[in-house]
Order: structure tokens, then sequence, then C-alpha cells
């Protein structure tokens, strides 16, 4: 494991890699801020948002579409914002978020309290449609598609859940949830997840220090160890998509390890998917 970004992010999330720029996206959730990351170049660039943002995505026309903590926005590649869909509801923000095969964003919501049943799923169309899929999550966050796009895996993370669920042909909601995988006590909860060209499901244990792979069958089959103690999600980039960068939090620790907060990478770990844009 090597460190791409050092730095103190509070709360560190999302990372997405943007194969058009040739760099990674990631977010600090509750400092409002959107990074870049170009591994060939070394060059970096933030932008504040216009609120606690939980994820940003590339566009299909440029720009980037964010999880904000009232709705989904729009930046332009002129750094021009409006917004997509909102529904601000008071003490609840956006969390993580994903883009499906079909350029549609689902997008995770929470308390800020973690209430438990206080946050969603949903999913947002191009033309600001938005549809709820789940309404009695607490803390939503990992969403991902298998190769083959007949599988969604989700994670409500207090759960301590890798769920699935199967997708209809020409049905864009999916049915029959189901566990794939449950992390045991005292091995942390699990956070932001990828899926890589393999079908096999990476996942980032908040107060775990660790990403773990589970098979499609839901068998552990590899375990990451990290120098921080709270990773919070991690996705393939780079030429081929085959380094696994992993975003970490300093958030809620008395005494975080000087890496707390990094952005972390471990180069040559698989092989990931190529990640759709959003379909504006």
């Amino acid at each position: 494991m090597e460190v791409a970004v050092r730095h103190d992010a509070l709360l560190g999330e999302g990372p997405t890699w943007d194969p058009a720029a040739e760099r990674l996206l990631w977010v600090d959730i509750l400092r409002s801020r959107v990074h870049t990351y170009a591994p060939a170049t070394g060059r970096r660039t933030v932008m504040a948002t216009e609120q606690h943002v939980g994820a940003a995505k590339p566009r299909a026309d440029g720009g980037i579409v964010v999880n904000l903590r009232d709705g989904v926005g729009l930046y332009g590649s002129d750094g021009a914002f409006r917004w997509l869909h909102r529904d601000p509801v008071p003490g609840r923000r956006g969390n993580d978020a994903a883009v499906a095969p079909d350029g549609s964003l689902w997008t995770g919501t929470m308390r800020y309290d973690e209430a438990p049943g206080g946050g969603t799923l949903t999913r947002t169309t191009p033309d600001g449609t938005a549809t709820t899929v789940l309404a009695d999550v607490t803390v939503s966050n990992g969403t991902g598609w298998s190769p083959d796009g007949r599988r969604m895996y989700y994670i409500d993370s207090p759960t301590r859940r890798i769920d699935v669920f199967d997708l209809r042909p020409g049905e864009p909601l999916p049915v029959n949830r189901r566990p794939l995988a449950v992390v045991e006590d005292g091995a942390g909860y699990p956070d932001g997840l990828t899926v890589d060209a393999d079908g096999c499901v990476w996942v980032a244990l908040w107060d775990g220090a660790a990403v773990r792979r589970y098979t499609p069958e839901g068998v552990l089959d590899r375990v990451v160890e990290l120098p921080v103690r709270r990773p919070t999600a991690c996705a393939f980039g780079g030429a081929g998509l085959t380094d696994l960068y992993v975003t970490s939090a300093r958030k809620g620790q008395d005494a975080p390890h000087p890496l707390s907060g990094s952005l972390l990478v471990l180069p040559g770990a698989g092989r990931g998917l190529a990640q759709p844009a959003f379909a504006d």
C-alpha cells in the first residue's frame, strides 16, 4: 500500500476513476471539497461545493454530478452550478453514490445523527426524475453492479451486511434483496465498495483498518490491511484499471494515524471495471 495523496481529509470518500480526464475524483464530505488526482502527472485540484458533498461522479458531457446535502447538483466544465433534483430534509445529507450501467445516478442519504431508518437510496435519471428505491436505511453506503449487469450490491453500514439484489432484463429497479456476506463483530463496518472484472466485491471496512474482497458467492478470499483505522471506500483506477485507490477519514478519532485522511493506492491489486459516466 502506497500513499497517492497525503492529506488530512476529515471524511474522505467516493473515489471514482474518470477515464476521459485520466484522473481520480474523490471528496471530503464535511469540508465540502471535491478533489482530483492525475497519477500520470501528479496534478491535483480542489474545488469547494455549495454544501456537504457525499460523492462526485463524471458527466458524459463534461463536468461532474454531485450528491449534496439537499439533493443532486450538476457542475459544468466551466464550474457553473445548477440543481438537478432538490429534496432538502432537515438533519439529513447526501452520502455515497454510484452510476449504474444505464447511466442513472444512485444516491444515498443519511441523518447527521445516524438515526435508524433516516436515510434513503434513490435513483435519479438525467432529466431529474428521482425514484426512491429504499426508504428506511440508516447509513447508505456502497452500491455497485456485477459485470453482466444481473446483480446489484448494496451496503447499509450498521447492518454489517453486503447485500445483493437481482436485476431483471429491461427493468432498472432491483429485486430479491438478500445478504451476500456479513462482517463479523470486531472487524469494522462495511462502507464503500467496488466490483472488479472477475465479479468480486471489494469493501472498505470503517473501524476495521482493511479492505476485503468477496467472491460472487460471498466467500472472503482476500484481505488488504491498511495503516489507517477508518478507510471509507475503494475504486480501481490508473492505466488499465489495475490500481486500487482507497479513501480514508480522520473524523471521530482522538489520535488518528498520520496517514488518516489520505488517499492510498495498492498498485496492481486486480482488474477493475470501467465505470459509466452520468448520462446527461
